[in-house]
């Protein structure tokens, strides 16, 4: 005997040897497969015929359930809709949503019920439990039944116990979260149930919390009450602490005391969650800050240069980004996910030949004379924005975000987007390799010669001029990569670079002029600050109160937090 695959029909066939065909295959064995796969196709028939049968069969036994809705008067009808949702099959919440809706008719000739819409001059009939169209009849030939509001009540508690018995875990969590929303009493008996079967721990708690709800709504004891208290305060948010005020301004006695505890605790909770919060949003605004401020810490701080352009060169890095964006729009959709990949390496190119250009220009005829600089660019800002204004509109371009850089997740009470967690990361990814850059590399040692003495590097053969240059470079350069990064989270208009070249002065002065790590805390630090400040003070006045700080700081420490010895400070 022996085995071998018959790999064309994917089976594992077991052939007896014997008398081959020309072939190669016995036909013994090719008699055995073929009636091998006529046996399997007639198994799937069956059980396929038997499945559909089965699930006709089950629609079927609801019906006459369906039927008797339109029997007796208000109290027969709710206890039919109880019927109903006892089957816990989804199939019946057309029929009970229609009835809601008061789109439910019976049939006068048979008493058959239907889903009926209005349709010229009679009504369009729906088979209430297969969607099947029945067609047409006058409006004689049916009758509505009707329902109150007690009803209509009994209805949504019942639909609530259709979708809390859902296969999907996203519909059950879908409607606890409903009936929390709503505080419903008459969804207690429904959540029980559910409660009962659920093998989610992430629903069941979803669930546990909207009985809760629903209990602290209701008129049972103290006990229970004080039990459903407890269950929200583990939950501890402001949805919770708003169902628990609600309590506690409504009773009194103990479960009033109950109540003012928990929300105490609450409050206290929260407190601790919003400063988390604010240290959150303040570390975000100093990533920001920082990619504004790093290359300005090379240009200014390293090179003495006081560049008023330096925020045209992060507007020109997210303009860059635009117009990646709008080439992938037009002639590769599916690169749109990396299109802040390709505009980084982009950016960095066309802002840093813009530097270059800048210094071997202007600023090399300029050094040792800060006022002039200070003015030869603040000119060259208002040129570059008017380029761009004539080149691309006044108005702001949309720059779309990638799915990565899209949505927020919640970590405790923190709210976290993901745009503003990748720019931090970007940003010190970014200050990491400058770090290298400057610290590892024969450029970097050059660069830190020429600030240290720039005649004893000239002496030994640094090329100064081209140093200068250069270093520039690398300064507008890092500025329209922070360009690329902004334009997730601000407007990509002209101004865009006014906005962020005060306070990048002021994170550079305030660090160390020069010192870049200098420039990473202060800028976390002025970042964490503004935050803090703004709740009581507001944006603006926030923004003064920090300003007046760092004066006052630098009359103490001229230099900021770590100064460094370089070619501005000597001069």
């Amino acid at each position: 005997m022996g085995r071998e695959f018959w790999a064309g029909d994917g089976f594992l066939a077991i052939l007896c040897t014997g008398p081959r065909n020309e072939g190669g295959v016995n036909v013994e064995s090719r008699w055995f497969m073929s009636f091998f796969k006529s046996f399997l196709v007639l198994i799937c028939l069956t059980f396929g015929f038997a499945s559909v049968a089965a699930a006709q069969e089950d629609i079927e036994s609801l019906r006459p359930l369906v039927n008797a809705l339109a029997k007796g008067k208000f109290k027969e009808t709710e206890k039919q809709i109880g019927a109903l949702a006892a089957t816990g099959n989804s199939a019946v919440a057309p029929a009970l949503e229609a009835l809601g809706d008061g789109d439910l008719y019976a049939r006068k000739s048979d008493g058959v019920v239907f889903i009926a819409k209005k349709a010229g001059k009679g009504y369009a009939l729906t088979d209430p439990l297969t969607l099947e169209d029945a067609g047409e009849v006058g409006r004689r030939a049916v009758s509505k039944i009707k329902v109150n509001n007690g009803l209509r009540r009994v209805i949504r508690s019942a639909l609530g116990s259709l979708t809390l018995q859902s296969a999907d875990p996203e519909v059950r969590k879908t409607a606890a979260e409903a009936i929390f929303k709503a505080k419903d009493p008459d969804g207690i008996e429904a959540l029980d149930g559910a409660l009962a079967k659920e093998t989610d721990d992430g629903v069941r708690l979803v669930m546990e919390q909207a009985r809760a709800a629903a209990v602290l709504a209701s008129d049972m004891s103290l006990e229970v009450k004080t039990a459903a208290i407890e269950v929200l305060e583990t939950m501890g948010n402001r949805d919770a602490l708003s169902v628990i005020v609600g309590v506690q301004n409504a009773s009194e006695g103990e479960l009033k005391q109950v109540a003012d505890d928990a929300v105490r605790r609450i409050k206290k909770n929260l407190a601790m969650w919003d400063n988390a919060q604010n240290i959150w949003y303040g570390l975000s605004l100093g990533s920001v800050l920082l990619l504004a401020a790093i290359g300005l810490a090379i240009t200014f701080g390293v090179m003495g240069v006081i560049n008023m352009a330096h925020g045209e060169m992060v507007m020109i890095g997210a303009y860059v980004t635009f117009v990646v964006q709008e080439i992938i729009r037009s002639s590769a959709p599916w690169l749109f996910e990396y299109s802040l990949l390709i505009a980084l390496p982009l950016a960095f190119i066309v802002s840093g030949s813009i530097g270059i250009a800048i210094e071997r220009g202007i600023i090399r005829w300029l050094y040792g004379r800060p006022l002039e600089t200070l003015l030869a660019t603040w000119g060259l800002s208002l040129m570059l924005q008017q380029a761009v204004r004539s080149i691309f509109g006044p108005t702001n371009q949309e720059v779309g975000n990638p799915d990565w850089m899209s949505g927020a997740f919640e970590l405790g009470q923190l709210t976290i987007t993901y745009n503003r967690m990748w720019i931090i990361v970007f940003s010190l990814l970014v200050f990491a390799g400058l770090m290298l850059v400057l610290k590892k590399t024969p450029f970097g040692l050059f660069t830190r010669a020429v600030t240290q003495n720039r005649r004893m590097a000239a002496s030994m053969g640094i090329r100064t001029p081209w140093i200068d240059a250069f270093t520039f470079g690398l300064g507008s350069g890092i500025a329209g990569i922070a360009g690329v990064a902004l334009s997730q989270i601000d407007n990509v208009s002209p101004n865009l670079g006014q906005g962020y070249i005060i306070d990048s002065f002021m994170v550079v002065v305030f660090g160390g002029v020069g010192n870049l790590w200098g420039t990473l805390v202060g800028a976390m630090t002025l970042g964490v600050v503004n935050k803090f400040l703004e709740p009581y003070a507001g944006a603006v006045l926030g923004k003064i109160f920090v300003l007046v700080f760092i004066i006052l700081f630098i009359q103490k420490r001229p230099r900021g937090l770590f100064a460094l010895k370089g070619r501005a400070v000597e001069s």
